[in-house]
């Protein structure tokens, strides 16, 4: 006699027969560790007194609900983009890259020597692209390094990306320091109006005081075309076979080390990039200092969005909510609540990963 089949708890007219395993793996998780992260946030609340609603009502108010709020949002978010990609693209090659702390320092202060080194009247179809470019190398060289000895000495990147973070910010405080910094500063001098990137609120004049840039569009450029360079090119088919097997990518006649190589530099590259915000966009110069973590931030953006480029832009947006919302609400519970809440993200993704993987091919739910 049969036995009868197993009755999945998902909406089966909604999953059932009709995306993968894997697609609906990415799809549930991060919205079962937004929920998890709900309910702590509302238990956090209560244990300080405070109304979860009004809590809510204040970080929403401080953020999407006025201008100002939308611009702090996208240039939080601006960075966070560019470093999740620089962590995401090695992982779909089957890298850990730990360094876009490291990669988006020297990317900044090579952007800001640039930007500052050109002659005062040089146009911005020249300037732009220089200070940019200059970011992007910087960056493609700290991530390349690492890329280059893994693939071809069998060094680990995860040890290697770590110790260069280390090194990234030591050299450019040296430098800083040295002499490039204008005398009793920790920063340099101004970029050449050039190079400079104009404010959205230029643009959108109810944004008038945020920081928020062209820097924001330019990421969402980068988004895109990593989105196509992962599953348009032949290069994007090489580093999704390595990321799934070294055997089948070496029987398939893809060469590891030069792959290894190339997406590592891409990923620096990327993470550079983070100058065209901080620097060309913002403050116009650069300063030591200035990454806060940015790049380790990265990585949670990246878990968060399934290591698919636009699924990063909605949780860099994300971060950037909780970061300009912690301001927010400072006057009445602690901001590093915000900080706490970016943990249990975190952990809840991790967690339940495995988890929503394993009950959907014990109840059928993918193909």
């Amino acid at each position: 006699m049969s036995q009868p089949a197993p009755t999945s708890v998902l909406p089966p007219r909604l999953f059932r027969g009709r995306l993968s395993v894997e697609a609906q793996t990415a799809l549930l998780a991060p919205v079962l560790a937004l929920l998890v992260a709900v309910l702590a946030a509302n238990l956090l609340v209560l244990a300080y007194g405070e109304s979860p609603a009004a809590i809510l009502g204040l970080l929403l108010a401080g953020t999407w609900g006025s201008a100002y709020g939308i611009g702090q949002v996208l240039f939080k978010a601006t960075p966070l983009i560019l470093t999740g990609i620089a962590v995401a693209l090695p992982f779909r090659a089957g890298l850990f890259n730990i360094g876009a702390e490291g990669q988006a320092v020297v990317g900044a202060l090579a952007t800001g020597v640039v930007g500052a080194s050109l002659p005062a009247g040089t146009p911005w179809p020249v300037a732009i692209p220089l200070a940019a470019g200059a970011g992007f190398g910087a960056g493609a060289l700290w991530g390349g390094l690492p890329g280059w000895l893994r693939g071809r000495f069998g060094a680990h990147e995860v040890i290697l990306t770590i110790m260069l973070n280390f090194v990234a910010l030591a050299l450019a405080n040296y430098v800083t320091v040295s002499g490039f910094a204008l005398p009793e500063t920790l920063h340099g001098p101004p970029i050449v109006g050039g190079a400079e990137l104009s404010r959205l609120s230029r643009f959108f004049p109810a944004l008038h005081g945020s920081a928020a840039s062209t820097a924001f569009f330019g990421a969402l450029g980068v988004a895109l075309l990593s989105w196509w360079l992962l599953f348009r090119t032949v290069f994007g088919y090489e580093v999704r076979v390595l990321g799934g097997s070294l055997a089948a990518a070496v029987g398939s006649g893809i060469p590891p080390a030069r792959i290894m190589t190339l997406v590592m530099a891409i990923a620096g590259g990327c993470a550079g990039l983070v100058g065209t915000s901080s620097v060309q966009g913002y403050k116009h110069y650069y300063e030591d200092g200035f990454s806060g973590g940015i790049g380790f931030m990265g990585i949670a953006v990246a878990l968060l969005g399934r290591n698919h480029p636009l699924g990063l832009i909605l949780a860099a947006l994300l971060f950037g909510t909780l970061s300009q919302g912690g301001l927010a609400i400072n006057a009445r519970v602690p901001k590093e609540l915000v900080e706490i809440l970016q943990a249990v993200i975190i952990l809840a993704v991790i967690a339940s990963s495995q988890e929503v993987a394993r009950v959907l091919r014990r109840t059928g739910g993918g193909r």
